[in-house]
C-alpha cells in the first residue's frame, strides 16, 4: 500500500514538472524555436487543430520562423491564429509561405517574462506540495485504520518528503535555466 502511494506521488510530481516545462516553452526568448507555436490551434474545416498538424514549422534563422501550410487555403487561417495567439507576433505572407519575424526583446519585456517564469515555478512548487499533502493524508488514513504501524508511517512520510525536495530542486533548476536564457542578449 505504501509503495503504491509512493509510486503515485512520484508520477504526479513528474507530471507537475512536465506541465511546468510545457508552460515555459510557450514563453518566448530572443531565439526562434518551433515549440513557440505548438500551443496555437487553427480552424481546419471547423475543427480546432494544432498548428503542426496543418503546416510545417521551421526556424529559418535565429530570429525567424517559417511556416509552410500543406493546403493553400490554410494560409489566412494560420495568420489569423498567430495574430490572435497573444504572443505579439506579426506574420507576413509571401505566396504560400508565412514568415514570422521575432522582434528583439526589450529589457523591460525580459523582466516581465522573468516574473511570469517565477509565477509558473511557484505554481509548480505548490502543485508538488499538494501532492505531498494528499499522500501524507493517505498514509495517516492507513495508520488510523491500523493497516500500518507508526514506524512505517514515519518512514513513508520521510520518503515522500525526500521526493518532494527532489522535485522542488528540479523546479529550481528549470527556472534558473529559463531565467538565464531570457536575460541573455
Amino acid at each position: 500500500m505504501i509503495n503504491d502511494i509512493k509510486r503515485d506521488v512520484e508520477q504526479r510530481m513528474k507530471k507537475s514538472i512536465e506541465a511546468l516545462k510545457a508552460e515555459l516553452t510557450k514563453l518566448r526568448t530572443g531565439r526562434a524555436h518551433t515549440s513557440l507555436l505548438d500551443h496555437i490551434t487553427v480552424s481546419y474545416y471547423g475543427v480546432d487543430t494544432p498548428m503542426n498538424q496543418v503546416a510545417s514549422v521551421t526556424a529559418s534563422d535565429p530570429r525567424t520562423l517559417t511556416i509552410s501550410p500543406w493546403e493553400k487555403n490554410m494560409v489566412s487561417e494560420i495568420e489569423k491564429a498567430i495574430l490572435n495567439s497573444g504572443l505579439g507576433l506579426n506574420p507576413s505572407t509571401s505566396g504560400t509561405i508565412i514568415r514570422v519575424p521575432l522582434p528583439a526583446l526589450t529589457e523591460e519585456r525580459r523582466r516581465d517574462l522573468t516574473k511570469v517564469v517565477r509565477a509558473e515555478g511557484e505554481a509548480a512548487r505548490v502543485a508538488i506540495r499538494n501532492v505531498r499533502r494528499d499522500a501524507n493524508n493517505d498514509i495517516k488514513e492507513l495508520l488510523k485504520e491500523k493497516e500500518i504501524t507508526e514506524d512505517q508511517e514515519r518512514r513513508a512520510e520521510e520518503d515522500i518528503q525526500k521526493l518532494t525536495d527532489k522535485y522542488v530542486a528540479e523546479v529550481e533548476q528549470i527556472l534558473n535555466a529559463k531565467e538565464k536564457d531570457l536575460m541573455e542578449i
